[in-house]
């Protein structure tokens, strides 16, 4: 049974419960989300898989997940891109921020999300119960889809992405 770290709004662990009862309690619990970027400054995005528990086939940033008990934010956000898309890559932090949002299945995400961005032009090997397929555009091209279909992509997703997009400038100058 897998368990989140509960958590109190500066980030204090106060509790650990089970990821599924912490989703339906919409009680604030650690997580991160990592946005991975090529050589050409394009944004990898994946689907998430069919048969995930909320929001299966959505479009959503690289990988996300939570931290498990005495693991790192860097450690959890490397062991998970690696589990969810087979790759490996180094990994900055960037900004964190909390935000809760109504999922399917009578579920809430209310996170103390962690953001990460990291660098990769190689081979893409995700794994296919986590994943259902994935791709590179550039910020232009995925913020034009948002408009047309913000239906298509996660809640945390829509919220984090404008702040990635802001970081990513401000890198850019």
């Amino acid at each position: 049974m897998e368990k989140v770290i509960l958590v109190d709004v500066n980030d204090n662990q106060i509790g650990l419960m089970e990821k599924m009862e912490a989703h339906e309690k919409a009680l604030l619990h650690r997580a991160f989300s990592v946005f991975v970027f090529n050589s050409k400054g394009e944004m990898l995005l994946q689907k998430r898989a069919a048969t995930k528990y909320h929001c299966a086939g959505m479009w959503a940033n690289t990988c996300c997940s939570h931290q498990r008990e005495h693991e790192s934010d860097l450690d959890a956000a490397k062991r998970r891109l690696k589990e969810e898309m087979g790759i490996e890559a180094p990994l900055y932090k960037t900004f964190s921020f909390i935000y809760k949002a109504e999922l399917d299945n009578n579920l809430t995400e209310h996170e103390f999300d962690h953001v990460f961005v990291g660098y990769y032009d190689g081979e893409i090997l995700f794994n296919k119960e986590e994943v259902d397929d994935y791709y590179f555009g550039t910020i232009e091209e995925i913020n034009e889809k948002i408009q047309f279909n913000p239906s298509h992509y996660t809640p945390w997703f829509l919220i984090a992405f404008p702040r990635v997009c802001e970081w990513w400038k401000s890198k850019q100058l």
